[in-house]
């Protein structure tokens, strides 16, 4: 069994498995509202109408693994997925790059409880790591067709999540 330390969520880091979701200055900003607002624009390219599939929107609760192992991965390659946290608590993402699965390929990444992910269309990821219970929004696909690829790692593939101190504060 390896380990593994997350590096933190930024978009470039992430751009090879979606995007993240977050009020960044990198961000199209548009005044609506008649200026009471800021909507930060086009963060993610909703993508579900293979197959006949179309956007709905779900709340997920979770809760934290037993323990912090990396045993199996899943795919969507219907459509994208987007989670966006509700509670304001910082989460761990774990992704792999669309085709094969390979798990040397694996990153691990922390989002604050800001921050939002995307996952392509196709892309390996881990269900939710949360460090404590914690709610999210999730634009996700309903259709016909087999929308989840899973696999299993090899025991001795599986990955052991260490975190540094900040994220086990939750700083």
């Amino acid at each position: 069994m390896r380990e593994m330390t997350p590096e933190p969520l930024t978009a470039e880091a992430f751009a090879p498995f979606g995007s993240v979701i977050e009020a960044s200055d990198a961000a199209v900003k548009l005044a609506i509202n008649q200026g009471h607002a800021v909507r930060y624009d086009r963060l993610a390219d909703i993508d579900v109408a293979d197959g006949g599939g179309t956007p709905i929107v779900s709340l997920f609760r979770a809760r934290p693994l037993a323990e912090r192992v990396l045993k199996a991965f899943e795919r969507h390659p219907l459509g994208s997925q987007t989670f966006v946290p509700l509670s304001d608590r910082p989460y761990l993402v774990a992704v792999a790059p669309p085709g094969p699965f390979d798990p040397t390929a694996i990153r691990l990444f922390r989002a604050d409880g800001h921050q939002g992910v995307h996952y392509g269309k196709g892309v390996w990821h881990h269900f939710l790591l949360v460090l404590e219970e914690s709610d999210f929004l999730v634009v996700d696909r309903a259709g016909p067709g087999d929308n989840c690829d899973e696999v299993e790692l090899e025991p001795e593939a599986a990955i052991r999540i260490t975190l540094g101190p900040a994220t086990a504060r939750g700083g």
